[in-house]
């Protein structure tokens, strides 16, 4: 009978693979971006294999991975700006009937996160939900605003639930230290927006608005749109940099672009922890093409915010494909 003896390699994947997926979430609430996200988490897994025949089992694999990943994003941070989103830029536009200013890819906008990445094959299911609920846009942006430090610390104690002590281990720090930064950070978020806070799950009447709202996008129902738009809802689009506040601006900007019946199509998903769905839009030749992701924000009875990514590969980042076909359903 012939014995086979499990390899290094084999043995590191077996081990550190279930909690990719969670160290990707704490990659992009770290870094705002889903890319730099990714490189962050390869670049995590390098030093974690180079170092793995050493490590000592003094604190556990998934905290032993985390420390690497938050140095990395550490590094990362010292070199880059903040990611931001239109609205957190400038002033509303005042004309939605103008042209569209060309869109600005200098920018080191705040790219969106698929849920499907917040998703472990099998690591802690705490982690599951906080990376869910930690990865609103609404949060995510303002966690730009932090200085990177402060930015680890909060996310650290406040999501991961670390305790103080091993914080300041890992940032080569004390316990007084990492207290003082989470003072810091919480009162610098304490006037974020109610979306950035964790909502409770949808009811059955936000479910419905979801239905109708994707009914009326489909069929280009401006009219029927703007009806399930609170009054100072937001439309911003990165990466153009102009945006719009109140429910009637939105409808006049969307009403040439939605074009006619059938030509957007949708797949729902959800992306940030928020509801969210695909965008297909019908060429010339009348296929659908992937357009671009939109993420909505509910509040109460009504759409608060409609944050548009456009660009076919945020549809490929949620798994989907580049074309959709006839007949598919949403």
């Amino acid at each position: 009978m012939t014995v086979t003896t499990e390899s290094a390699a084999d043995a590191f994947a077996r081990q550190t693979d279930p909690y990719r997926r969670e160290l990707l979430a704490h990659c992009y609430r770290m870094l705002g971006s889903l890319h730099d996200a990714e490189d962050t988490v390869q670049e995590t897994y390098l030093r974690a294999w180079r170092g793995f025949a050493g490590f000592e089992g003094r604190a556990s694999l998934r905290t032993w991975l985390y420390t690497i990943a938050t140095r990395a994003c550490l590094r990362a941070l010292e070199s880059r700006g903040r990611r931001a989103l239109p609205s957190g830029l400038a002033a509303p536009g005042a004309d939605p009937d103008a042209p569209l200013d060309p869109p600005l890819t200098d920018v080191p906008w705040l790219e969106p996160f698929p849920d499907a990445g917040a998703d472990p094959h099998g690591g802690d299911p705490a982690a599951v939900a906080a990376g869910r609920e930690s990865t609103r846009l609404a949060l995510v942006a303002a966690l730009q605003y932090l200085p990177a430090r402060q930015r680890a610390v909060l996310i650290l104690r406040d999501v991961l639930r670390w305790r103080a002590a091993e914080v300041a281990s890992l940032l080569d720090t004390t316990t007084t230290a990492v207290n003082s930064a989470l003072r810091r950070a919480r009162a610098q978020l304490d006037g974020l927006e109610a979306d950035a806070v964790a909502p409770a799950p949808l009811d059955a009447r936000q479910r419905d608005l979801l239905d109708r709202y994707v009914t009326a996008f489909e069929r280009a129902d401006v009219e029927g749109l703007v009806q399930l738009l609170a009054g100072d809802a937001v439309l911003e689009m990165p990466p153009h940099a102009t945006w719009f506040r109140g429910a009637e601006r939105i409808g006049r900007f969307l009403a040439p672009r939605l074009g006619a019946p059938g030509d957007m199509l949708t797949v729902r998903i959800r992306a940030n922890g928020q509801p969210a769905h695909a965008m297909y839009k019908r060429g010339a030749d009348g296929v659908h093409r992937a357009h671009g992701l939109v993420v909505l924000t509910v509040a109460g009875a009504r759409i608060d915010r409609l944050t548009v990514f456009l660009g076919s590969e945020w549809v490929s980042a949620c798994g989907l494909p580049a074309v959709r076909a006839a007949g598919a359903t949403t």
